[in-house]
């Protein structure tokens, strides 16, 4: 069944001290565009999200965002008592020096000094990323799953507002062909003018000339071919829309096809009711082809 390009999904998870959150967009594009923000540090953790990715999908701008944080109270707490060497020094030289200028300090707490830069090392622990990896890619699989589902079930709608829109041609596909017949008459009283010019102007009255240039006008007003390659088109586009997996590219493709011979149409059509019809037929047809666009 068609699915869309576009679709979001959100989920948080959490394990071995850690929290994570996840997020998942795409929109239209021509080819599949993997932009993955991920922790550079659990390794192997890019690579498999990009092959998961591009197994499950063909087409469009897929964004995935992953945030890995440390639970509160998890990470180290470690004195650099070089550091704290260095500054119980200064403080007793300061101490000695404003003594000596009769000026008296408060006295000294831990407290004060422990905020001080580099005594107190807040440090996170290296997370085996042998053991994180596979968590995460499990928690992103139900994150995947609905994210595909999404898709789908706005692909579906998509393809029903095609189904319609295919509908509509075959209605106009059929009024076309009904005006084309009406027309008869008048074409038939077009083409004796015409054989009578083309005898005026052809002083040696050549069979074979005159032949030829009747051919050329039965031709150019003849829509048979064109509305048998849109029945043609009406019934390949329903079997697209009934196919599994991505058919966007094809029905933009037969999209084009539609276009051509309603164009082709309405210049050979030398009759109102038919270039109204052909006229209606190109607006529906450029419907189509916008929403096309969505599809995978």
């Amino acid at each position: 069944m068609a699915r869309s390009m576009t679709a979001f999904s959100s989920a948080k998870g959490g394990a071995r001290g850690l929290i994570w959150s996840w997020e998942i967009r795409s929109v239209n594009s021509k080819g599949l565009d993997l932009r993955l923000r991920v922790p550079d540090w659990v390794t192997g953790l890019e690579a498999g999200l990009r092959a998961r990715l591009s197994q499950s999908m063909a087409r469009g701008s897929v964004t995935l965002n992953l945030r890995l944080t440390r639970e509160e109270g998890s990470a180290k707490l470690t004195l650099q008592k070089d550091q704290l060497a260095a500054l119980l020094e200064a403080l007793r030289a300061t101490e000695e020096a404003a003594k000596a200028r009769g000026v008296t300090l408060a006295p000294s707490r831990a407290a004060d000094l422990l905020p001080m830069r580099g005594v107190l090392d807040v440090s996170v622990p290296e997370e085996d990323a042998g053991q994180i990896l596979p968590l995460l890619m499990e928690d992103f699989e139900p994150l995947l799953a609905d994210f595909l589902d999404m898709r789908a079930r706005e692909g579906a709608a998509i393809a029903q507002v095609l189904l319609d829109q295919v509908a509509q041609i075959e209605t106009l596909t059929q009024a076309a062909s009904e005006a084309a017949e009406a027309r008869q008459p008048k074409a038939a009283q077009a083409l004796q003018a015409a054989l009578r010019r083309i005898s005026d102007s052809a002083a040696d009255h050549d069979p074979q000339r005159i032949a030829q240039e009747l051919a050329l006008l039965a031709i150019k007003a003849d829509v048979t071919e064109e509305l048998d390659r849109l029945r043609a088109h009406i019934a390949a586009a329903r079997a697209l829309l009934g196919e599994e997996g991505p058919v966007g590219r094809k029905l933009d493709f037969l999209s084009q096809e539609f276009n051509r011979e309603a164009n082709t149409l309405c210049s050979k059509a030398q009759d109102p009711a038919l270039t109204a019809i052909g006229l209606e037929l190109k607006a529906v047809i450029d419907q189509l082809r916008e929403q096309v666009q969505n599809l995978e």
